[in-house]
């Protein structure tokens, strides 16, 4: 049991999960117009030997890329049907539990909670931009939890953000992140249940993340830790897990409006959406 409690509180840092705000359809929707318009403009404006070759030319690369899809997802039908299950666990529990809470406890104050949880996860931030030699970066972050944790009373007020002259930016960055950066490739898909889609580098990366927060209570740093046990860290992050759904309330069932299959279209999304967070 402890070891399920371990991978629970792991998967529960997943950033990307399907119900937030920044994973949004846009990232795939301007290639499927682009490829459309393509299209369309050869078909019209092109002498048939010339369409024929640009044709198979384009089938070739959209084969090529099946392929590269199919080799690099070797879980595919596990991840489909997990898939399915969260979509369920999403749909029926979840979201009714966060639209309860919503009901019960005001926007400002989930909206305070969003931003404690933020700022007590300062040291994945932190460390995450050194390691990448974001120096600044590090600094923003260190500087934005001083004021936050003073001034914005333990986090709960964004002050840096919204109560400065010149705003300090945010810079989130994971061990997944700094993984990517120095070269290491995503490996294959993999969907958690309850929390949605990873991959192999990004599961590394979780592990190493879960390290550095204070919201985990790992054997060896209990001093470190909020929680004084493992229930308590489930607890704790099930609360934060909650409150940052109540705040997206809708916003899986608009994503989910433009799939035609649910499970490549989240693959794709969360994929693109960590290869744009590494190249930033």
């Amino acid at each position: 049991m402890k070891y399920f409690y371990i991978l629970f509180t792991i998967v529960l840092f997943i950033l990307q999960g399907c119900a937030t705000k920044d994973a949004t359809p846009e990232l795939n929707q301007p290639q499927v117009k682009t490829e459309m318009t393509t299209s369309a403009t050869v078909s019209n404006d092109t002498p048939d030997t010339q369409v024929s070759e640009e044709q198979m030319d384009g089938f070739e690369e959209e084969f090529s890329a099946q392929e590269t899809n199919t080799t690099s997802d070797p879980l595919s039908g596990y991840n489909r049907v997990m898939t399915s299950f969260n979509d369920t666990f999403f749909t029926y529990l979840l979201n009714p539990v966060a639209e309860g809470y919503a009901y019960i406890i005001p926007e400002p104050l989930r909206i305070g909670i969003s931003n404690a949880f933020h700022n007590i996860q300062f040291p994945i931030r932190f460390a995450n931009n050194l390691l990448q030699g974001k120096f600044q970066n590090s600094s923003d972050e260190l500087e934005r939890f001083i004021i936050n944790s003073t001034v914005g009373v333990a986090g709960l007020m964004d002050v840096a953000a919204n109560h400065m002259t010149t705003p300090i930016p945010i810079h989130k960055e994971d061990f997944g992140q700094t993984l990517g950066y120095y070269g290491v490739g995503s490996g294959f898909h993999i969907v958690l249940p309850f929390f949605g889609p990873s991959n192999v580098r990004d599961l590394v990366g979780l592990t190493a993340d879960a390290y550095l927060s204070p919201l985990v209570n790992i054997k060896g740093r209990e001093n470190y830790s909020i929680p004084d046990n493992l229930d308590q860290s489930i607890d704790i992050v099930a609360v934060q897990f909650i409150n940052k759904t109540s705040l997206h309330l809708g916003e899986y069932e608009n994503l989910k409006e433009d799939a035609i299959d649910l499970y490549p279209f989240f693959r794709d999304i969360y994929e693109q959406k960590r290869d744009a967070d590494i190249a930033e």
